[in-house]
């Protein structure tokens, strides 16, 4: 008894040894190879958490943010195409620090003659060039859109020192602003209004040579305050053009003049209706508050039409009121058609709003208020109910724009009013993109300047499940039998990319300034890497819980990514440090594959492996208890032994030989296992995911099994599972419904399936032909 212990407690020490051995196999790296394990805690990455912001992911009991309030007159010259203004911004500090000087952003400046932005980037001569650009570039004076400062005074009307540095304009304090104190102080400007259709401005006019008119949508177009925080002190990088804005909540009372014969809308709700409307527009408004099922016109085309063709020399002032926004837009123009529809959005109405010129018809008139009133509708269901009073979508032409309620958004029909499925989709998607900016960042107020992926891959994500549900909304909109054709979103959409050549790829953890493709970098990737999370990775319920938790958490106030990913574990449970650490701080790609199978037979005799073990320590068979052994299956041919051969009948079947060694009730709970097959599954790529593959068996049944991302935790290169089945298993494939971004999947099956050339595919099409 005492020898048959010593050689038991050898075999199992053996047997033991042997699967650390086999292990370190497994573990190998190539020379040179460093080990970058994606399941390290994101500590180095991560700020500490403090009294600001919690460990959690949700704001600390000290969190804190500034306000800024403007009062301001402004005035629209439309005939020279300038804007005056001159604003009194009320900053309150509710930082615990004094503070000395107060920065300010002129983003117009980006537009001036001395503007640095457009010597920021390499350039070499083209082998061609449209000649609008090139004489743009280089045949004419270049346009000065630069915010021309009248001046900076204090409440008192005392001058207040300034320095202008580019995009910024510091304001030195007479005195210290102390914690928790406030400060008004006044500024004077004017500024040339850009043509945004010569150089994509966000911000300017359309010209119209037809009749003369120009559309207006207007934006940054006073001088704003910056943010101050916790995370930045000051956030004063400079706006170069790419990275957007960041700014602080505030109430506005905006008083804007245009000539009498303009239709203006804007951030805020309207002050003085009976003053700017007409008797029949305040009486087709009053329709629209109470048409929950389509749009009510409060301008129609005639009425736009009749009206461009005078230039009234009158003017009328729009007084517009914003409480709680972080900016101000506005647009205007004698040729705009109006109309729009009451939405419900939890226990309040809010309006769906269209500004759009005769040129944007019939396209706008059909599907812009539809697609403002299913925006809302949504997100809101994602996230939080809609806060403000109203969202407007404004046509503007190559624009997609985004403020607080009022966006301009692209999509012309040709001039005889037909269009495209192209343009039809593209426009309903600039304007639920748009509109769903309202919630990130208009409210949910990420740093656009620093985290562009923050507000941009967000509501890209936003984006994706609104245009799906649209398509089942509105089923008439899309061809039959299809869903909506989403650009953005969908896991394969994004393997050009990632796949692409790594010079020119960024992490999406980068600022947007400093990344050579913003549109897959910021609005893509991220968004399919979160669709992926929901779907795939976490699965609907825990990320629709996780998600909205954030949204809540953060409406109104100034997240930072670690505020998001944090929060996501914390409301569901679940780790992703890879995740992010993976799609987000790292230009990897996901490839996974099946590297090989082997299949085994059982017998109650040693195998051969073993008996090497048993010789080397010298144990006999009959010294050994009851075991049962694996032995690999030879055969010259890999595919020949795997397939149609049926178990090994040179010893007892499993069954038979279990039953022998096994109580009643162990016996009459097992089935016998037929076939074992041992697949070795790799990962080329660097970014592990859920090994999700489907079993194909020889009757024609399928098993699908999802092993959790985590089995890639001690090994990023190779894993094995062990197959047991009554039945032969004859294929096996790896993401078999393109659920992972996967950017190689000619190793995804077993058998290797057959990737037919692009040349072959085009003889096969000649031969239909």
């Amino acid at each position: 008894m005492r020898r048959m212990k010593h050689v038991f407690a050898s075999l199992l020490f053996l047997i033991a040894a042997l699967a650390v051995a086999q292990e370190e196999v497994r573990t190998e790296r190539e020379p040179g190879h460093i080990n970058q394990n994606k399941f390290k805690q994101l500590y180095e990455e991560f700020a500490t958490p403090n009294t600001y912001r919690s460990a959690s992911g949700a704001p600390g009991p000290d969190y804190y943010q500034q306000q800024a309030d403007y009062k301001m007159d402004i005035e629209l010259d439309d005939k020279n195409a300038k804007i005056y203004g001159s604003e009194t911004i009320t900053y309150t500090n509710n930082s615990p620090d004094d503070l000395t000087f107060l920065w300010v952003q002129l983003d117009q400046n980006v537009r001036s003659k001395t503007s640095k932005s457009p010597l920021r980037d390499d350039e070499g001569v083209p082998v061609a060039e449209p000649v609008a650009k090139f004489a743009a570039k280089y045949m004419t004076e270049p346009f000065d859109g630069g915010f021309n400062i009248e001046y900076v005074r204090d409440a008192n009307g005392k001058a207040l020192p300034y320095t202008i540095n580019q995009t910024m304009m510091r304001i030195d304090l007479p005195q210290v602003l102390k914690s928790k104190g406030q400060v008004s102080f006044s500024i004077k400007w004017w500024y040339n209004i850009p043509d945004h259709t010569v150089n994509r401005a966000r911000s300017g006019y359309e010209y119209f040579p037809k009749d003369g008119n120009r559309a207006y949508v207007i934006a940054q177009f006073f001088p704003r305050m910056a943010v101050y925080s916790d995370m930045e002190g000051w956030q004063n990088h400079q706006f170069w053009g790419s990275g957007e804005f960041a700014l602080p909540f505030g109430n506005y009372e905006v008083n804007i003049t245009v000539p009498a014969d303009h239709i203006l809308d804007g951030t805020g709700e309207l002050q003085n209706m009976k003053e700017v409307f007409s008797k029949e527009m305040i009486s087709r408004y009053e329709k629209a508050k109470k048409s929950y099922d389509k749009p009510v016109i409060i301008v129609s085309q005639a009425e736009a039409e009749e009206a461009e063709k005078g230039f009234s020399e009158k003017k009328k002032t729009w007084k517009l009121k914003a409480e709680n926004v972080r900016d101000f837009g506005f647009a205007t123009s004698r040729k705009f058609i109006y109309d729009m529809q009451a939405v419900k959005i939890g226990n309040r109405d809010v309006m769906a709003i269209s500004m759009y010129p005769k040129e944007g018809n019939p396209l706008w008139e059909e599907y812009s208020t539809k697609a403002v009133a299913h925006t809302l509708r949504s997100y809101s269901a994602h996230t939080f109910d809609y806060p403000y009073p109203k969202a407007i979508s404004v046509h503007a032409k190559n624009q997609g724009m985004e403020y607080p309620m009022i966006c301009w958004n692209y999509g012309r029909p040709n001039e005889d009013g037909t269009y495209s499925d192209r343009v039809k989709y593209g426009m309903i998607s600039v304007i639920i993109h748009e509109v769903g900016h309202n919630f990130f960042p208009m409210i949910v107020n990420s740093d656009e300047r620093q985290w562009g992926w923050m507000d941009e891959g967000l509501d890209t994500f936003m984006q994706y499940m609104a245009e799906q549900e649209f398509g089942v909304a509105y089923p008439e909109a899309i061809a039959p039998n299809s869903k909506y054709p989403s650009g953005r979103g969908e896991p394969t959409k994004i393997i050009p990319y990632m796949s692409g050549d790594q010079s020119t790829i960024a992490p999406i953890m980068s600022n947007p300034e400093n990344v050579y493709q913003l549109g897959n970098n910021a609005y893509a990737k991220p968004a399919t890497a979160l669709n992926i999370l929901r779907e795939t990775v976490m699965g609907r319920e825990l990320f629709d819980h996780a998600f909205k938790t954030y949204a809540q958490r953060w409406m109104f106030k100034h997240p930072s990514p670690e505020d998001f990913f944090r929060t996501m574990e914390d409301a569901s449970a679940v780790d992703l440090d890879w995740y992010w650490r993976s799609w987000f701080y790292t230009t990897d790609y996901v490839d996974i594959g099946v590297k090989g199978v082997k299949k085994y037979y059982v017998s109650d005799k040693p195998s051969k492996q073993m008996r090497e073990i048993m010789a080397a320590r010298n144990i006999k068979e009959e010294d050994l208890p009851p075991l049962v052994y694996l032995e690999e299956e030879e055969s010259e041919d890999a595919d020949a032994k795997l397939k149609g051969k049926a178990p090994s009948e040179n010893s007892k079947t499993l069954k038979e030989f279990m039953m022998d060694n096994m109580s009643v009730a162990e016996r009459n709970a097992i089935k016998e296992p037929k076939y074992f097959y041992e697949v070795t599954f790799n990962k080329p790529g660097g970014i592990p995911m859920p090994l999700i593959v489907e079993y194909t068996y020889a009757d024609g049944s399928k098993e699908n099994v999802t092993y959790p991302p985590e089995i890639w935790r001690k090994n990023d290169q190779e894993v094995k599972r062990v197959v047991a089945s009554g039945k032969e298993l004859v294929g096996i494939e790896v993401d078999p419904k393109a659920e992972t971004a996967d950017i190689d999947t000619t190793n995804n099956s077993w058998p290797t399936k057959e990737v037919k050339s692009d040349f072959e595919l085009f003889k096969e099409n000649l031969k239909g032909k």
